[in-house]
């Protein structure tokens, strides 16, 4: 059975040991930062950070500001562009077990620019030693094993659930409800499309540019149609595109 994650930012204290944990568990090396005026750092995911909390800071009308965390990564797309965006056969694989897309080593022959501007959320990095395409891979390893991956299970907050992706939604559904009763704006994220749900208080455009796939130009002109239609007319224009760049 496919599995997901759902992360529950109303519950996020931007403590960032899932952005730890994750480095931690991959070995990755260390990143130069440096103080830039905001809790965020470093600034964007790389090719040696898969995982990243947003911050996020907005004043209201009535002058109240507000800060909205968001642990940015891989949302592993049940339909995954970024797959069908590959020329090279197994550098993009889906996991059939669990739903998890995983780049390869034969990503280091694929074109960059193709595989990150298939992504409507923003994640393809490229590592410069490797020259290979990376990114979360849902701790593949830890799954296999039955262990959490490390994210959800470094979350002290209890932000982060794993589990069979039926049991997700429902579960996010469940939250959404509770949620909704304080923050009548709250939402699920793209909840149809990806195995990594977020439920956010607000406009997720608060969040994070890339919070949802952008349905602005499948929106025009079709007033009448659902989100998830929407949504379907911007992952189906995104695999096209990429198709046509390969030749």
């Amino acid at each position: 059975m496919p599995k997901a994650i759902l992360i529950d930012t109303t519950r996020c204290t931007a403590c960032r040991g899932c952005q730890v944990g994750c480095k931690e568990w991959k070995d990755l090396p260390p990143v130069a930062t440096k103080q830039r005026g905001t809790h965020q750092n470093p600034p964007d995911l790389g090719p040696y950070n898969f995982k990243l909390v947003r911050f996020a800071e907005h004043m209201e009308a009535d002058g109240t500001v507000k800060w909205n965390f968001f642990p940015d990564a891989c949302r592993h797309c049940i339909d995954a562009p970024c797959k069908s965006g590959a020329s090279i056969e197994g550098s993009i694989i889906q996991d059939e077990a669990t739903g998890a897309v995983i780049y390869t080593e034969k990503t280091a022959k694929e074109d960059f620019e193709t595989i990150k501007s298939s992504c409507p959320y923003d994640i393809p990095r490229k590592d410069p030693k490797t020259k290979r395409i990376v990114k979360c891979d849902m701790c593949i390893d830890r799954v296999r094993a039955n262990l959490l991956p490390m994210c959800v299970k470094s979350c002290a907050m209890g932000a982060m659930s794993f589990g069979e992706r039926a049991d997700m939604l429902k579960l996010a559904a469940t939250r959404l409800v509770a949620v909704q009763k304080e923050f009548p704006k709250a939402q699920l994220c793209d909840m149809e499309n990806v195995s990594v749900i977020y439920l956010v208080a607000d406009d997720p455009k608060k969040y994070h540019k890339f919070a949802v796939a952008d349905a602005s130009d499948a929106m025009k002109g079709a007033p009448g149609m659902t989100r998830k239609e929407m949504l379907a007319g911007v992952f189906a224009p995104l695999r096209k595109a990429t198709k046509q760049m390969q030749g």
